[in-house]
């Protein structure tokens, strides 16, 4: 009886814990403006992010359109709802209307081949015969593309005109991968498409967008250009409290669009109210659904029910799914973002790359839309199969954004998956947020949280068997190979730090003639150097990306630097391999002669591993 009653207590006091925490989370939502107004303030203090434009719609209108915190630290200038900010990648958007647009009047179609279009940009696709790309790949990322290399991403000229800008570094346009099959962000991809308007429609793609869409929606300070209206309202963009120049853009299209949040509520609200402004109807019902659709990918038509549209994206939060895109110029991030089945919708614009001040004002916001709007979403898991489901293990990304960090992404972004009872868990091997699904069927599979399908397996023509979940395309990778490049990386850097101390002692040694000269100390050295350089050149990376624009994404010291040390780690490495291929019975200590061995054999591998992914004497300014 006394065990019955301890643990009737103790099951009491749990719930009670239970309870109150769950009271404390549903009281920190703001439900009221005011509440979120403090929030975000709060927001903003804690993460020193100088200043926010914020717009929140609903079907009729604004709800709260506002400005916090300051657009100019040094005049003290406090942002306000007709401040100007550069909404970045959101600016793709009106490129993906365009061509629907241009599509419902008949004159283009999204299945249109690239090249009968425009032969003269170039691009290649090693693909071209049997997967040629299409219009609509352009604009869902699946070309296969590179994003922008570094030169295209510092170029900043002003009133460059389209074409220019795509024929100034055409080399990052080469398909890695067959057409139309997997999705890497590209940043040229839909100014390739705006080009194909602009082509079309014998006018500047920014005309045609201030005619068609900026004017009709009752934009009064939109612009693609820093204009008169945006040098007076402009918000100061800031890097660690460092103002920054005006980003000319290479190429306007993808990213250059500046707004403030009060015309940015006008455009939350067209797309709330399915592309119509009052009674006036820019596209149509059935365009706006297909800009929603993701559908060119292998994972797309193996069923998958969320993804990246027409420059339009899904973002789950909670059981709800916000169709969504967003961006960034250097020193500034914005947030798009509404929910059709509650017609309601925000901006997020600040003036800093502060991603987690961005990340916690979104998570305010949208708890604030669906904790005072009825929830007409709910969860719905469908029925599941009840078999064995064999995809549990390990593995690795097959689609890089940047082609550059492919060495790190193979390393980084390994998949683990695993299966209890009949949930099924995803996670980076490395740690991080845990995506639960469900089995739908022997190749789909279910997210508990929105109960869409968002993971399926499909057949990669150059890979094979494969998964593809939230944009990530997946290929599995054997145990032993996912945990020996762990291993191998600790060993690693492990032999990197300890050769470097090693050395410090050996040379001492050496100046008191207590170790012999000639190959012996060159067998221990030659590692110890290999080890140098690479320390060097990790800093020389990190130094530069402190001041991305100015070190690496130009030619200067730094980044040929970070060439020249490059191809002398792989020198110094195979010299080690030279010397202790040359000389097999040094007179030298066993112990130090395995460790030399070993660090060579280590720095060697690393430098194959280079070589294999184009590191070894890497142009980052190209």
């Amino acid at each position: 009886m006394c065990k019955i009653i301890r643990t009737v207590i103790l099951s009491l006091f749990l719930f009670n814990r239970i309870y109150s925490f769950g009271q404390e989370l549903e009281n920190s939502i703001p439900k009221t403006i005011p509440a979120l107004k403090t929030a975000i303030k709060k927001v903003l203090e804690e993460t020193q992010t100088p200043g926010v434009g914020l717009a929140l719609v609903n079907a009729e209108g604004p709800i709260w359109i506002a400005g916090l915190g300051k657009a100019d630290i040094e005049n003290n200038i406090s942002v306000n709802q007709n401040t100007m900010f550069r909404i970045g990648s959101v600016s793709k958007m009106f490129v993906s209307l365009a061509i629907l647009k241009l599509q419902e009047e008949g004159i283009i179609n999204l299945k249109d081949k690239v090249r009968d279009i425009i032969p003269e940009i170039e691009f290649q696709n090693p693909w071209a015969n049997t997967s040629p790309i299409l219009i609509e790949h352009l604009l869902e990322h699946t070309t296969g593309w590179d994003d922008w290399h570094f030169n295209e991403y510092v170029l900043n000229k002003p009133n460059l005109r389209l074409k220019e800008g795509l024929g100034f570094h055409p080399h990052s346009r080469i398909s890695r991968w067959v057409p139309g099959t997997r999705r890497a962000y590209s940043n040229s991809g839909p100014n390739v498409a705006a080009y194909i308007v602009e082509k079309i429609t014998k006018q500047s793609f920014e005309d045609y967008i201030e005619e068609n869409f900026f004017q009709p929606m009752g934009m009064e300070n939109m612009t693609y250009f820093a204009t008169d209206s945006y040098n007076e309202l402009a918000s100061i963009l800031y890097v660690n409290k460092i103002p920054q120049d005006y980003w000319h853009l290479m190429t306007r299209p993808s990213g250059a669009i500046n707004a403030s949040p009060k015309d940015m509520a006008k455009m939350v609200r067209f797309f709330i109210n399915r592309a119509s402004v009052d009674s006036l109807k820019l596209i149509s019902d059935e365009s706006l659904e297909r800009m929603e659709t993701a559908s060119t990918t292998i994972g797309d038509r193996a069923g998958l029910e969320v993804g990246y549209g027409l420059s339009n994206s899904s973002s789950s939060h909670k059981n709800f799914i916000y169709r969504t895109h967003i961006g960034g110029v250097h020193g500034g991030l914005t947030d798009f973002s509404y929910l059709p089945k509650l017609n309601v919708g925000y901006v997020i614009m600040i003036n800093s790359e502060n991603w987690e001040a961005l990340n916690q004002i979104t998570n305010l916001i949208r708890d604030f839309q669906v904790n005072n709007t009825p929830k007409t979403e709910c969860l719905v898991l469908k029925t599941v199969c009840q078999s064995e489901i064999y995809i549990s293990g390990y593995y690795t990304k097959l689609n890089p954004r940047f082609q550059m960090v492919a060495f790190l992404d193979r390393i980084l972004s390994v998949q683990h998956i695993w299966q209890k009872s009949d949930t099924i868990f995803s996670q980076k091997q490395l740690g991080g947020e845990i995506e639960k699904y469900l089995c739908l069927n022997e190749n789909q599979y279910i997210s508990i949280e929105t109960g869409k399908i968002a993971m399926v397996k499909a057949m990669d023509p150059l890979e094979g068997n494969i998964l593809q979940a939230n944009g990530r395309m997946f290929k599995k990778s054997s145990t032993a190979t996912v945990f020996g490049q762990l291993i191998f990386i600790c060993l690693w850097f492990f032999g990197i730090i300890s050769s470097i101390i090693l050395g410090i002692i050996w040379s001492i040694r050496f100046l008191m003639g207590k170790i012999a000269g000639g190959s012996t100390i060159w067998i221990r050295l030659w590692p110890v150097v290999s080890s140098l350089i690479i320390v060097i050149t990790i800093v020389l990376i990190i130094f530069g990306t402190q001041n991305f624009w100015e070190l690496l994404g130009k030619r200067t010291l730094i980044s040929i630097s970070i060439q020249v040390f490059t191809i002398c780690f792989a020198l110094t490495s195979f010299l080690s391999v030279f010397y202790l291929l040359k000389i097999r019975q040094p007179k030298i200590k066993k112990i130090t002669y395995w460790y030399s061995i070993i660090l060579t054999g280590l720095h060697f591998m690393a430098t194959c591993y280079f070589i294999w992914f184009e590191i070894i004497g890497i142009r980052i300014w190209n």
